[in-house]
């Protein structure tokens, strides 16, 4: 073989290797390669970040009956003077309001510690937050990291909102009042985190929030790896206790995870409002991958909405949902400007009580003496290579007042009690291949149709 024929083979190799690389590289739902930041994923190490502040050592009593805010809140104060370190909780239960971490602090929890909140309302500040879409007066979390690089909360404790006492106000507010709002009810969160980048929360058990579960606000380069967020729906519904808001950010992950609560398990923030889309305080959620995780009881396990501006190259995949209200639900709110696009599901097996769920949203409907924003528009939605039980299949809503169009059915695999509510003329180029809906006269599935009506706290 001649040195030019050799030259000629090589090249063809370095091509063919380059190609079939190319063809491996995951990419988004838009086409853009997925970057290897995602895939990255290594446990942390305590032992990296500096200094360790075990709280007994510093000051706090293992005692739940005494409210030691102030005395934790120093401890990660002296942590972040001395140029950062990881705050330790040890075995036990200590009662906390809101505290605030610092930069170069982290936090990390033995197994078997916890930290609670406490019921009393008037044990927490008023501060300026997000809450609902909006920049506003209200209640911090438990824990709240602002402005972090690097921040991280890990181990295998937990963080128990001890919500009990707010849920029971907020139902007995409910009935007294029943148009009052979800913020009426004064109610902190769990967790958090804000303006912040470089972020992972793993291991750690999340629990009986107040309100919402976990949320993070404009935010980037945030990994979930490995939780356990719980909140009942009986005896008493714990009302608005998303497991997971995601508002205003990019570079998310989501993986391993359990979640079940009574409200939506992974919901896509961003504002609301005729004006949402220029309000320097909104923004779109971009690259959000949601994967290798169980859904148990839970109103939605991915729901873009109901205060959500953009959402864009979202990936729902190889995850299991047993007994959720609905798979995919799309609120579609006539008083904000809403564009829900380049959004997968794929390799879901479980059951629900819907698989699909678009619908108009007007829970606290507000023009605020504007005109009505002309631009709602989900497209470029695909669900592919999904086996589940359901209800009904497809609840989609027809409306002048969004556009639906661009979605793709690919092997779905669908057991239904009401096949034939289907309700899918709404959306425009529908492509199906593979779509095999059968009809069943009964279902394993036990969720609580109750919890998914429309009028549920959200």
């Amino acid at each position: 073989m001649t040195i030019q024929n050799i030259s000629k083979l090589l090249f063809s190799f370095s091509f063919l290797f380059f190609f079939s690389g190319l063809k491996s590289q995951e990419k988004f739902p838009d086409g853009t390669a997925i970057p290897k930041w995602f895939k990255e994923n290594k446990p942390t190490d305590i032992n990296t970040l500096g200094k360790k502040y075990i709280i007994t050592e510093n000051g706090m009593k293992n005692d739940s009956t005494i409210l030691q805010t102030k005395k934790l809140q120093e401890i990660i104060d002296l942590a972040a003077k001395n140029g950062g370190g990881v705050i330790i909780i040890p075995k036990g239960t200590f009662l906390i309001s809101s505290v605030f971490f610092k930069q170069g602090t982290h936090l990390y929890l033995e197994n078997g510690a916890k930290l609670k909140g406490s019921d009393d309302i008037n044990d927490f500040p008023v501060v300026t937050t997000r809450m609902e879409g909006q920049t506003v007066k209200y209640f911090p979390a438990l824990i709240n990291a602002d402005g972090l690089d690097g921040f991280t909360i890990s181990g295998k404790g937990t963080l128990d909102g001890n919500g009990l006492r707010f849920w029971k106000s907020f139902w007995k507010r409910r009935e007294w009042n029943p148009k009052c709002t979800n913020m009426d009810e004064m109610r902190p969160r769990i967790i958090y985190i804000s303006n912040s980048k470089n972020v992972q929360i793993e291991g750690i058990t999340v629990k009986n929030s107040p309100f919402w579960s976990t949320h993070y606000y404009k935010s980037q380069f945030v990994k979930l790896l490995n939780l356990t967020i719980l909140a009942p729906k009986a005896p008493v519904k714990a009302p608005s206790t998303d497991a997971i808001d995601i508002d205003a950010c990019s570079n998310f992950l989501v993986k391993n995870c359990y979640m079940s609560v009574n409200d939506d398990a992974i919901a896509l923030k961003g504002g609301k409002g005729p004006k949402a889309d220029v309000d320097p305080n909104n923004g779109e959620n971009r690259n959000i991958i949601i994967e290798d995780n169980t859904f148990g009881f839970c109103h939605s396990a991915l729901t873009c909405g109901s205060e959500s501006i953009h959402n864009y190259n979202i990936i729902f995949r190889n995850s299991t949902v047993k007994d959720a209200s609905r798979l995919l639900h799309l609120k579609m709110r006539p008083d904000t400007p809403q564009h829900y696009e380049y959004i997968t599901l794929d390799n879901i097996k479980g059951n629900v009580k819907t698989f699909l769920y678009v619908k108009g949203w007007n829970q606290f409907f507000d023009l605020k003496g504007e005109e009505a924003p002309k631009r709602r528009l989900a497209n470029n939605i695909v669900l592919k290579n999904i086996d589940i039980d359901c209800e009904t299949a497809f609840s989609v809503e027809a409306s002048d007042l969004y556009e639906l169009k661009d979605f793709t059915f690919e092997n779905l695999k669908i057991r239904a009690l009401k096949p034939e509510e289907q309700n899918l003329k709404a959306i425009k180029n529908l492509k199906q291949t593979k779509v095999n809906i059968t009809k069943v006269a009964s279902l394993s599935q036990t969720y609580d149709k109750k919890d998914d009506s429309d009028t549920a706290a959200k």
